[in-house]
C-alpha cells in the first residue's frame, strides 16, 4: 500500500522539529529536542496491492523522533514509529486487511555530505486468511563532491 503520504508526514515532522533547531551560535553548545507521538491516527485512500481492490489505509501509530544539531552545522534526526493498520476496501466482497507495522528513518548532515535512509516492515491479516506482508528499505547519500547514490527496495508479499 501506498505509503506517500505517511512519508510525508514524517517529514512534516522532521521540518518541525528541524526549525525548532535553528542554527546557533558558534559559541552554542548542541541544541536537541525530542519529541513523543502517543495514538495519532491518520487514514487516506489508498490501492490493495495485490487485488488492486481501491479501499482506505488506516494506522494508528506511536513512536519518538530525536533531532541534534551541533554548533558546526552538524545535524541528526532519527524517528521511530510503531501501531497498528487496516485496509478496508469500497467493495464489501474484498477481504479488509489488520495488522502491525514498524518503521525507522534517519537523517544525517555534516557541512559536506548528508545521508537519509528508512526502513519499515508491515504484516496484515485478511478477513478471508490471506496475508499481505509489506518491507521497505531506502537509502540517499550525497557526497562533498556531490555525487548522490539512492535506492528504494519495497517488496510486498501477498499470500
Amino acid at each position: 500500500m501506498k505509503r506517500l503520504g505517511f512519508v510525508l508526514s514524517l517529514l512534516t515532522v522532521a521540518a518541525l522539529v528541524g526549525g525548532v533547531l535553528a542554527s546557533a551560535p558558534a559559541s552554542a553548545k548542541a541544541r536537541t529536542k525530542t519529541i513523543h507521538v502517543v495514538n495519532v491516527t491518520e487514514s487516506h485512500p489508498d490501492v490493495n496491492p495485490c487485488s488492486g481492490a481501491k479501499g482506505t489505509f488506516s494506522q494508528t501509530y506511536s513512536g519518538v523522533f530525536h533531532g541534534t544539531k551541533l554548533p558546526n552545522g552538524t545535524s541528526w534526526f532519527t524517528g521511530t514509529l510503531h501501531g497498528t493498520a487496516s485496509f478496508v476496501p469500497k467493495d464489501p466482497t474484498q477481504p479488509s486487511y489488520a495488522g502491525r507495522f514498524t518503521t525507522w528513518f534517519g537523517d544525517e548532515n555534516n557541512l559536506q555530505n548528508e545521508v537519509e535512509h528508512e526502513t519499515f516492515h508491515a504484516n496484515l491479516r485478511g478477513t478471508d486468511g490471506s496475508v499481505v506482508m509489506a518491507h521497505e528499505t531506502a537509502h540517499m547519500g550525497t557526497s562533498a563532491s556531490g555525487l548522490t547514490f539512492s535506492f528504494d527496495k519495497a517488496r510486498f508479499t501477498c499470500r
